[in-house]
């Protein structure tokens, strides 16, 4: 099976700054893949070169079987893309958004039509079709760019950072319509800052620090690599970590402490993980 994306020793430089490093890894036909980082570990400079947007320095990347740098038309017809920057046109109403990206894409009609309707009644804004995009909010505002990404049926979908700066029940209304999107047969990747995000949404995950892949698998994988248990310990305003294989393991040792002061044990979470190996958190 061809993977939908696939990446081999990958390598950007910025002003001779190398971005990303040796970069490699796949994403199979159907994956919710989560892609994190600390702020400039090279997660959206990656999310540019597979959609197009820059260059390789280096290694090839390959999407939906296409070549990103030769075959960049294919690409696009094969990807939607949700930037973390609001890219709407605020002058312009939610539906002649709509209408020029389905343009764009040399949708004909009346299959154009149908599929604007289709999509705004899939993110709940059929009834704000006719308002002008400056007058959503947010949380709208995001849904229309995702709907806008899937009018030309595209198969594998990127999300950068889709829910920073949503309210939580915003943010929970996104998951559901990436999460359903995915059980349809979409191909995603996400980045996000949201630890509670990829472990919610995600199959697998990547985590990059200073342009390189620094650990990748599961969730599950991670804990079992690293430990299952955990027990904090609390001094003066700060908190050590301490992992262990399980949590009964974390219990025993916790057990055996003449002075369990500050203590406690719980089991580990992606963000304990995250910063074990980055050390820092992703904020």
């Amino acid at each position: 099976m061809t993977a939908a994306v696939s990446l081999q020793n990958v390598y950007k430089v910025f002003d001779k700054a190398l971005v990303v490093n040796d970069l490699s890894f796949e994403l199979q036909p159907g994956e919710m893949f989560g892609l994190l980082g600390p702020n400039g570990a090279g997660k959206s400079t990656t999310i540019r070169m597979l959609t197009t947007l820059t260059k390789p320095s280096e290694g090839h990347i390959e999407v939906a079987g296409y070549d990103v740098v030769r075959q960049r038309s294919q690409v696009k017809q094969q990807i939607g893309v949700v930037l973390q920057q609001i890219s709407v046109d605020s002058d312009l109403s939610v539906w002649e958004n709509m209408e020029f990206h389905g343009r764009l894409h040399h949708i004909p009609n009346p299959q154009r039509q149908q599929d604007i309707d289709r999509w705004l009644e899939y993110v709940e804004l059929s009834d704000r079709r006719d308002d002008l995009a400056k007058t959503l909010s947010g949380g709208m505002k995001r849904r229309l760019q995702i709907a806008r990404a899937l009018l030309h049926h595209p198969d594998i979908l990127f999300l950068d950072e889709p829910t920073v700066g949503l309210d939580p029940q915003t943010r929970r209304r996104l998951w559901e319509i990436i999460r359903d999107l995915n059980k349809q047969g979409m191909t995603i990747l996400l980045t996000t800052h949201y630890m509670d995000e990829v472990e919610y949404l995600c199959d697998r995950i990547g985590i990059m620090d200073a342009g390189k892949l620094i650990e990748l698998g599961t969730l599950q994988e991670f804990r079992q690599k690293h430990g299952e248990g955990l027990v904090m310990k609390q001094t003066d305003d700060r908190w050590d970590y301490k992992f262990f294989p399980t949590v009964e393991a974390a219990n025993a040792y916790l057990d055996q402490q003449p002075n369990k002061t500050g203590m406690m044990v719980r089991p580990s979470n992606l963000e304990d993980i995250f910063v074990e190996l980055t050390g820092r958190n992703l904020d």
